[in-house]
């Protein structure tokens, strides 16, 4: 068996999960040991007691490996670990990191610049179109939108991402074969087909339950840079996931909504104990463009040690284009022999960012 192989199976167990499995591989040294040891050795592993200890003896009752990797291989899903270099650097770190993520679609560099947002599975009309709004400014300003594909708040966040085409990730509370909710599953081939990710630490038919959103949420939580919570009540999971990030040291975002209204309380809750109040995605922007991000030790020999949201070529060459003087937008057009359609869309997204200040008559000026 390789070590493939076991972390797979290990995965597959029932009730041992991310933080047993990594003690167990710490203390035999691997995967591929640990399924090697009779029950009393592993027993010896804090945390590991008799009924786990006989789960793991006897695997073959609970796992096929070879069949997993298999049917991954059919539907075009990746399986990665901890040592494959498309495992998210921000998770890898993290205390109890899933061992396993299955992958469909593609990861990217720039995904390390990403941003969670969630919200209530009951959402209003004003928590759709705010989320949808929020999640297009800041994908089309550079950054990844990270959500759960769950309904409501998330699928909103998803939706705007692909309207703005940007990135976006969707990290499930079931295996990948198990999509849910299943009317969501366009939306997921859709962001699947070159727009981002759908990931799931959990195995391919695993269907969903109460155990396995909250484990989705801390994913959320730990991969995104910070975190946006568009609309929730007082009592949601929205709140578990900005406690996590909290924990994790992550920004906390929080929109308000009309204060007679119980979908926006935990929104208000959140902002009372601190999370910063935004009305305009360029708020986010503006700390995302001055924050510097410590690179995870991973990347470290590919890339400096911090590492600032990039500017596309075309939005570099606007950007120079400009000066402290106002420009028009013809001018901007002469200088950079850019068609007028993609100037407008750059200096939006330029604009979003701070980086220009638009004045009337079409006017611009770069910041300074």
């Amino acid at each position: 068996m390789t070590e493939v192989e076991a972390l797979i199976t290990l995965n597959q167990l029932p009730k041992t999960g991310p933080v047993k499995i990594r003690k167990l591989i710490s203390h035999f040294g691997s995967a591929t040991n640990t399924l090697a040891q009779a029950d009393s050795t592993l027993q010896q592993v804090s945390g590991i007691g008799p009924e786990i200890a006989k789960i793991i003896t006897h695997w073959e009752q609970h796992s096929d490996p070879s069949s997993e990797i298999t049917l991954a291989k059919e539907r075009n899903i990746q399986i990665l670990t901890q040592q494959d270099s498309d495992y998210p650097a921000a998770l890898r770190d993290s205390p109890d990191a899933p061992v396993i993520l299955y992958l469909w679609g593609k990861l990217e560099e720039r995904d390390i610049h990403s941003i969670g947002i969630v919200g209530s599975r009951k959402l209003t009309h004003y928590g759709r179109e705010t989320a949808r709004k929020f999640a297009f400014q800041l994908a089309g300003a550079g950054l990844t939108v990270i959500s759960g594909l769950a309904r409501g708040i998330d699928t909103a966040a998803h939706e705007g991402a692909l309207a703005a085409k940007g990135r976006t990730i969707g990290i499930l509370g079931s295996g990948l074969m198990q999509l849910y909710p299943p009317e969501n599953l366009a939306l997921a081939e859709k962001i699947a087909a070159g727009n981002g990710a759908i990931i799931s630490e959990f195995p391919l038919q695993t269907p969903p339950d109460r155990q396995t959103f909250p484990q989705r949420n801390r994913i959320v939580a730990h991969w995104s840079r910070a975190l946006l919570v568009v609309e929730c009540p007082t009592r949601s999971g929205s709140l578990i996931t900005a406690d996590m990030a909290n924990e994790a040291g992550r920004q906390i975002y929080a929109i308000p909504g009309p204060i007679d209204r119980p979908s926006s309380s935990g929104c208000h809750d959140l902002i009372r104990d601190g999370a910063t109040l935004v009305t305009h995605a360029s708020q986010i922007l503006d700390d995302f463009t001055q924050l510097k991000f410590t690179t995870p030790p991973a990347a470290e020999e590919a890339h400096p040690a911090e590492t600032y949201l990039d500017l596309s070529e075309e939005e570099n060459t606007v950007l120079k284009s400009l000066s402290g003087s106002d420009q028009a937008i013809d001018e901007i057009i002469a200088k950079t022999k850019l068609p007028a359609h993609k100037i407008s869309v750059i200096l939006m997204k330029l604009e979003l960012r701070n980086l220009v200040q638009a004045h009337p008559g079409q006017r611009f000026t770069r910041r300074t």
